[in-house]
């Protein structure tokens, strides 16, 4: 072929064919490029939620061949394990010398689904992390003080990366629903979605879940085309089934709470899959169950329950068991489990906040209010419109399921917490308010069709301006502090032998920063606190930092009981010594009263300078 004529081609392909998509998709990637660089420079935080630090914790101890372990110890899964293993209940295990709780070797991790951490620990295999804080490199330091922590930022990148395929995939479902120009809209109002990126660096397994979501809700979308066919291939549709019940089974391998996800689907096969929807009801049913029963037999396994301690998620912050009570006992009171008034007064007082708070907001932006509108407008697509009532029975399973399993994490983080499942439907609330907006759009009247672009402009930069407002100065600390200070938290793990067990009120901070075994801070510093000390494995130290030091004088100190922290606290303060019952007497200088560091010797002074 001549010179002339392939030069011809090219030009004819990039004015006409396949250039002006290319260009537009190279654009569209060196943007996500430059505004990931510019938030996590300017915008990014270190791992700021409990939650994130575990499931970080978790997967260096699977990456390191220590199993599916855990340095988090929570009191619950002391009592579950010991329930579990022993012949009898705690209390009558006391002064036994064998290790019913499993705390003097590896305790097995019974909070954390595993396919997140599991998938980190792949990340930590093949990627350099460097665990120990870094305070001479200028790019993880500022002129010598701690500023980011490189594993830290490396979750954060790679969550970052599930966020653009989520974008991508996205995009297509919203091309298959409505059209390109809405598909496009969408994914700009995703990348400028300032929630979801909080929720990027934040170590969660929200990406994860976001994208098994969006690849669940493309099968359904699939099986929704099949099923109006003329002549619908069923082995095509039997096999869309079975993935969907997959796609199920993984996102609760993910988050335990998206479980409840195999309720709307198999509603739409039942409704929408055609002739045989029996057979695919059933077929999805059936590969959810079989991905999802490995894991339940080994949770039985090693604690005797089907989700360790997340299945009492719903017993959490009812009057029965406020605030983190549940989870810090050593010895819990279940006899009220069954008892549904807690459970209804849960769900009241949390579905009024979701239903006044969080569902007008979805995804931070007023488009949200788009989609309730274009919710009841009659689309012109079938696929659109029966993927809406999908869409609608997810919204009402989950607006129940969050409500119950709200727990005192979302107290501390109402907007990015693990327990926000809402936040997975942002995609669909971004597509089906762009349709519902350019539906708005073809009907008015413009003088002139330019002014069309300007419009859309402007609709797509006030859906965003959380996200500008966000990238402008001043630059975020991205320093946790207070309560977590890695360098802090790495010295004084540094003074505990490895196989040592400390307490803190940040466990979670102690097994991911410091890499010692921590347990969470008893609900008193003397019955249950002994009850771990004496008879499961000697405390070490104490760790507390200004999540309690900072705790309200008031009703958290004078209104605790004397058995309780706050009383120790005030007993310390008032002798200036701790308890004469206190096995832990030693404290460095420099710590009090911000932190306090309590230990059984002075171990700083044997510790290398």
């Amino acid at each position: 072929m001549p010179l002339l004529e392939i030069i011809q081609n090219l030009i004819h392909k990039l004015e006409a064919g396949t250039g002006p998509r290319f260009f537009r998709i190279t654009a569209l990637l060196l943007a996500v490029l430059v505004l990931t660089m510019r938030y996590d420079f300017h915008a990014y935080r270190n791992l700021a939620t409990p939650e994130g630090m575990d499931s970080a914790q978790l997967a260096r101890n699977i990456s390191e061949g220590k199993g599916y372990t855990t340095l988090f110890i929570r009191p619950l899964s002391l009592f579950l394990e010991q329930r579990h293993n022993g012949a009898g209940a705690p209390s009558a295990l006391t002064g036994t010398n064998s290790d019913f709780a499993r705390l003097k070797a590896a305790h097995p991790d019974l909070a954390n689904p595993p396919m997140y951490p599991v998938l980190l620990a792949g990340l930590m295999k093949v990627l350099p992390f460097h665990y120990t804080a870094d305070l001479n490199s200028s790019f993880w330091a500022d002129n010598g003080n701690f500023s980011y922590y490189q594993p830290d930022f490396l979750i954060a990148v790679f969550n970052q990366i599930l966020l653009v395929a989520a974008i991508v995939l996205a995009f297509f479902i919203a091309r298959k629903l409505f059209d390109a120009g809405v598909a496009w809209i969408s994914a700009i109002l995703m990348i400028g979605c300032e929630d979801l990126w909080r929720f990027s660096v934040s170590g969660l397994s929200t990406m994860l879940l976001l994208l098994i979501f969006l690849g669940l809700s493309w099968c359904i979308l699939k099986i929704e085309e099949a099923a109006r066919e003329p002549q619908p291939r069923l082995n095509r549709l039997l096999g869309l089934a079975v993935a969907t019940g997959m796609l199920t089974g993984m996102g609760a391998l993910t988050r335990y709470a998206f479980g409840w996800m195999i309720i709307p689907v198999i509603a739409f096969l039942v409704l929408f899959s055609g002739q045989q929807r029996a057979r695919h009801a059933l077929a999805a049913l059936g590969a959810f169950v079989l991905v999802l029963t490995p894991w339940i037999i080994r949770n039985f396994a090693v604690s005797g329950t089907p989700f360790g301690t997340a299945g009492f998620a719903a017993m959490e912050t009812t009057f029965i068991f406020p605030q983190f009570q549940l989870e810090r006992s050593i010895h819990p009171n279940l006899e009220f489990v069954l008892r549904l008034r807690p459970y209804f007064y849960k769900l009241a007082g949390n579905g009024l906040d979701i239903f006044d708070n969080q569902l007008p907001k979805l995804g931070g932006s007023w488009a949200a209010l788009l989609f309730w509108a274009g919710l009841m407008l009659n689309f012109r697509s079938g696929s659109a419109q029966r993927l809406r009532y999908f869409l609608l029975l997810c919204l009402g399973t989950f607006f129940v399921v969050q409500a119950l399993g709200q727990t005192q994490l979302s107290v501390g983080s109402p907007e990015v917490n693990s327990e926000n499942l809402l936040v997975l439907f942002v995609p669909l609330v971004f597509i089906y308010g762009v349709g519902f907006f350019f539906t708005l759009l073809e009907q008015m009247v413009l003088p002139v069709f330019q002014l069309r672009y300007a419009i859309i402009t402007a609709f797509a930069l006030m859906s965003c301006l959380p996200m500008i407002f966000a990238l402008l100065p001043p630059k975020t600390n991205p320093v946790i502090y207070p309560p977590y200070y890695p360098p802090d938290i790495q010295k004084v793990s540094g003074w505990m032998n490895e196989n040592e067990l400390m307490m803190s009120d940040v466990p979670w901070a102690v097994a991911w920063y410091g890499q010692r075994q921590c347990v969470w801070l008893t609900l008193d510093w003397q019955d249950e606190f002994s009850a771990i000390d004496k008879n499961m494995k000697p405390v070490q130290a104490l760790y507390l930092t200004p999540q309690t030091m900072d705790g309200k004088f008031v009703s958290e100190w004078m209104e605790g009981s004397e058995r309780s922290w706050g009383g120790f606290l005030l007993e310390t303060l008032n002798d200036k010594r701790v308890p004469d019952q206190f096995p832990l007497t030693h404290a460095p200088t420099g710590f009090f009263p911000e932190r306090l560091f309590l230990t059984d010797r002075e171990r700083w002074k044997l510790a290398p300078k």
